[in-house]
């Protein structure tokens, strides 16, 4: 099981079915920057170095993520691990906030370069928010597919339509949109309701799952040491607070989640990403992000088993619950 991959979209990437989100590696640096705590480049090589071992095979990563310097920490860490980069895949991002359409085309070789590719395998548009449309950053990805800068286009954050209108701007040029990277997890569903997931399916697209863990709430290591928040960096207490009143709605979910840890003898993480990567088929794949080499072992150990369709579905009642209380 550890070593079945999944396609991307209609593209020709395979990946494993949980990747390593790598905005963590951002030194600390730019706004986006602080809200992880900085790691050194040795304990960036060691998180990469247990991925890759555990059969990930993909990283994902961005030009915002300390404006560039997760890019850099990869890209260093892979030389340093002597890893050929055409026996991985690389997914980055285009930051559209104030800026237009030319901007991809214009900066496309400062990412080459952070990245230190010849080729970004996955290139996708971090939020849809430019001055430029849709169809016009599809008209700049397609130029970079066709000169051999870019693999393959994606999204994040895109709604249903969104994805409909990039992908048929696309199609024009004869190429696939392959993905939309959106929040999912257990304490968050939304694109199963507002028709992004729909949307993929029909489209032929694969969704990657950001914050699978919901941002280490699913651990439940806040609910047995609520002190833990307290200790986290400001920016992220203030982006994404871990409060009394989340600590007591998603306790339900919780308690689950350890009950089938204990039936499979997994950590709490590893059933939250099996159900992320498990519940609509080959359809999720997911990124999770590490920032200690034993969470990057523990998030990678998730592909070794797969949870029963009755504790899905058991998962499945708690998480709704969540939704409508």
């Amino acid at each position: 099981m550890k070593d079945s991959k999944r396609r991307l979209g209609r593209s020709d990437l395979l990946v494993s079915p949980i990747g390593l989100g790598c905005w963590q590696f951002s030194k600390g640096k730019g706004m986006t920057g602080r809200y992880w705590s900085a790691l050194s480049d040795d304990e960036i090589a060691e998180i990469v170095a247990l991925s890759l071992e555990e059969s990930v095979n993909w990283f994902d990563t961005a030009e915002s993520y300390g404006g560039g310097e997760s890019e850099r920490a990869l890209a260093r860490s892979l030389r340093r691990l002597d890893v050929d980069v055409d026996s991985v895949v690389i997914a980055t991002k285009w930051w559209p906030f104030l800026r237009t359409a030319r901007s991809i085309t214009r900066t496309i070789d400062r990412r080459l370069e952070a990245l230190d590719v010849p080729c970004i395998d996955l290139y996708q548009i971090h939020l849809p928010f430019s001055f430029s449309s849709v169809r016009a950053e599809m008209q700049s990805m397609a130029q970079l597919v066709k000169v051999g800068k870019v693999s393959a286009v994606g999204l994040s954050n895109y709604s249903a339509n969104g994805m409909k209108t990039a992908s048929q701007e696309l199609e024009k040029h004869n190429i696939n949109l392959v993905s939309n990277q959106v929040e999912f997890n257990l304490l968050n569903r939304n694109i199963e309701t507002n028709g992004i997931l729909k949307a993929a399916n029909e489209l032929g697209i694969t969704i990657i799952a950001y914050s699978p863990l919901a941002q280490g709430l699913l651990t439940g290591k806040y609910h047995s040491e609520p002190r833990r928040a307290r200790q986290l960096p400001s920016f992220r207490k203030i982006y994404n607070p871990v409060t009394s009143r989340r600590l007591k709605k998603s306790q339900p979910v919780i308690d689950v989640i350890r009950d089938l840890a204990n039936k499979y003898h997994v950590s709490p993480s590893q059933i939250a990403l099996n159900w992320v990567i498990h519940v609509h088929g080959e359809r999720i794949v997911t990124i999770a992000g590490a920032s200690k080499a034993s969470q990057a072992k523990d998030n990678a150990s998730a592909l070794n088993f797969k949870l029963s369709e009755e504790d899905i579905a058991r998962l499945d009642d708690v998480s709704l619950a969540y939704a409508s209380s």
